[in-house]
């Protein structure tokens, strides 16, 4: 595929590390082409990040059959999160390349469940929870999901 936004995929992301279980994550959905597991920095409460298993920097960097096995990972775990958390709506976000905010080169979506009245919190003023924070929310999400395909 051709390199369209830089930087081009390093191994030695964040992501890449929790996939290969070098780096801890609370692990909340995994299937043959993507894990989802808790944002260390929620925005929100059930704050999650889905990525492709496959090596790709950005929303360039994945071929379209991938890219539909990626989607229908991000449908489910919306599913999971809405249902287990009840949310009143979910925002999902994708950036791509440093002039849209992408910090870390391992293309990922952002699914926060939003509930009516909450305040949305700036990805800038997100806070770094702790770890029995993270797994709190990741096995109320665990004992509340449904299976949703």
């Amino acid at each position: 595929m051709t390199q369209i936004l830089q930087p081009t995929y390093l191994s030695d992301n964040v992501f890449a590390g929790i996939l290969e279980g070098r780096t801890p994550a609370h692990r909340i959905y995994e299937d043959r082409a993507a894990l989802a597991f808790l944002d260390i920095a929620p925005q929100g409460p059930g704050h999650t990040l889905v990525i492709p298993k496959e090596d790709a920097a950005n929303l360039f960097d994945i071929n379209s059959d991938s890219l539909g096995l990626l989607m229908e990972a991000v449908q489910i775990v919306g599913r999971m999160l809405v249902t287990s958390l009840h949310a009143d709506g979910l925002e999902v976000q994708q950036l791509n390349g440093p002039a849209a905010g992408q910090t870390v080169f391992h293309l990922h979506f952002h699914l926060i469940p939003r509930f009516t009245g909450a305040p949305i919190i700036p990805h800038s003023e997100a806070r770094i929870v702790g770890q029995a924070e993270l797994a709190e929310m990741a096995a109320r999400i665990l004992a509340g999901r449904h299976d949703n395909r």
